[in-house]
């Protein structure tokens, strides 16, 4: 079959080329994969990776082999799905990691949802936002711009912090009530921070936290480390804390949530870039050079004969 490859000798360490069909364990479904989304950091580490290894997690398509064990959606099913080698025309993949795409939402859009949108409802769950204030740094992100949606939804006060005015369009419109470059203008204590940023951004957004607030570092854009100031991790009160993200395990029910918010309006997929998969150099490049706002989906195109 036909998959996207790591590659250290090509730009983005990432090519077409090709790979043993998969081999799906009994609790594992075949899918062939229509749509692939690329995630930020899949491309910026895919050189970290074995040369020659599938890359990818984000998936869409239609189940071709059902699981052995009788779990998970039927063949002919559409759904969206989350595992390693994704980025393949084929996919094996746990049947705990997939949701069927109701009618209506576009399977490019769901494609789009896996690792952005999974981070953002499950780090939103860190503390209770209804009425709460809640900062979301790197908010033109994939994770940014769906982090946004949801803690609107969730009745949250949302801050939403960029890089440049550019890049603030449509987090308005999206749910934010206050759009902010860096951290410029917030004068108020938040009670949750969701950080992509990381470095000296990092330790400045410590100092907004409200006693008893949560800061989930999601993500590390910056370059350079954060350096707190001596003592300013005390605080006199109710215990500020600060937690990483990775619990990616059993996403199927939080897949299901996402497509539902789809399915009904309340969420928007956020694709900004969509081609063919032969496009993934230049679609690597754009996402590592910011010029992406939310999610870049590739489709899966027949080989040529």
């Amino acid at each position: 079959m036909r998959a996207l490859l790591i590659d250290p000798d090509v730009p983005s360490a990432i090519r077409l080329g090709t790979a043993p069909e998969p081999e799906p364990a009994p609790n594992q479904l075949l899918l062939d994969v229509r749509h692939i989304s690329l995630n930020r950091g899949e491309v910026a580490f895919a050189a970290r990776r074995p040369p020659g290894t599938v890359h990818g997690h984000d998936a869409a398509g239609v189940v071709v082999r059902a699981a052995a064990d009788g779990t998970g959606p039927a063949v002919g099913a559409p759904v969206v799905a989350f595992g390693e080698g994704a980025w393949a025309e084929r996919m094996a993949v746990d049947t705990t990691a997939v949701a069927e795409i109701p009618d209506g939402v576009d399977p490019a859009d769901a494609a789009a949802l896996p690792i952005a949108g999974v981070t953002a409802l499950r780090t939103l769950r860190a503390r209770p936002i209804l009425g709460h204030r809640v900062l979301i740094t790197g908010a033109a992100g994939g994770v940014g711009r769906y982090a946004v949606q949801l803690a609107a939804l969730g009745g949250a006060h949302v801050i939403a912090s960029v890089g440049s005015p550019a890049r603030a369009e449509g987090l308005a419109e999206l749910g934010a009530d206050e759009v902010v470059i860096g951290l410029e203008g917030i004068d108020q204590p938040v009670d949750l921070i969701l950080d992509t940023v990381g470095g000296p951004q990092l330790a400045a957004a410590w100092e907004l936290l409200a006693p008893g607030g949560n800061v989930q570092n999601i993500g590390w854009a910056s370059d350079e480390p954060a350096v707190f100031k001596p003592y300013s991790l005390f605080s006199i009160g109710p215990a500020k804390t600060m937690s990483t993200f990775g619990d990616v395990h059993k996403v199927g029910p939080d897949l299901a949530t996402l497509l539902r918010f789809l399915a009904t309006g309340r969420l928007k997929a956020e694709v900004s870039r969509r081609g063919p998969w032969e496009d993934v150099a230049t679609a690597a490049r754009d996402l590592l050079e910011r010029r992406v706002a939310g999610k870049a989906v590739l489709d899966v195109t027949p080989a040529t004969p």
